[in-house]
């Protein structure tokens, strides 16, 4: 009698262990769903603040019109990647990015633009909205990490693949964004 009682616990404790890893694997593929939608929701405001940028260079800055050009195209592929998965994401936006700090440069050589109060809003707007991108980018990757980690760590590791949970992949800034600017002595 004693026996079956152990075998009982024992067999109830694995049950609930199961139930345990499951529901923790579900919270952090949520929370990565949550984190991901948080990103999107920041690069879609980005992406709608562009056009009015652009408009507002344009009506300083004639001269750069290949400069604006770039924005608009390297804007229209991040708009495209909208649906894509984070690494497809990345490439767009960090093409999007690069357009935008070339505009940034280009935009230093008019002074009455930099003055006028429409595209200092702006910019600030855009300063915060990358701002919000970096941090919603910061969790994300870190409830990747968790996820990820927890997927692959025994006992989940055994359980994780029957149950459907893949490793999710990250959010990565380019290159570009990774590198440390080089000081000139």
């Amino acid at each position: 009698m004693t026996t079956l009682i152990v075998i009982l616990v024992v067999a109830a404790l694995l049950v609930f262990g199961v139930i345990a890893l499951y529901n923790k694997l579900v919270g952090l593929r949520v929370r990565a769903q949550n984190a991901w939608s948080d990103i999107d929701v920041q690069l879609k405001r980005r992406a709608d603040l562009i056009p009015n940028l652009v408009s507002t260079v344009k009506g300083y800055a004639t001269h750069e019109r290949g400069t604006l050009e770039a924005v608009t195209e390297a804007r229209t592929r991040a708009v495209a990647a909208q649906g894509a998965g984070p690494a497809e994401r990345a490439v767009a936006e960090a093409q999007l990015t690069s357009a935008l700090r070339g505009l940034s440069v280009a935009v230093e050589a008019y002074p009455e633009l930099q003055a006028s109060g429409g595209f200092r809003d702006l910019q600030a707007q855009l300063t915060n909205i990358e701002e919000s991108v970096q941090s919603s980018r910061r969790y994300y990757n870190a409830v990747v990490r968790d996820l990820n980690t927890s997927i692959m760590t025994f006992p989940s590791n055994m359980l994780a693949g029957p149950m459907g949970f893949q490793p999710l992949q990250f959010f990565e800034a380019e290159a570009e964004d990774k590198a440390l600017p080089q000081v000139q002595f």
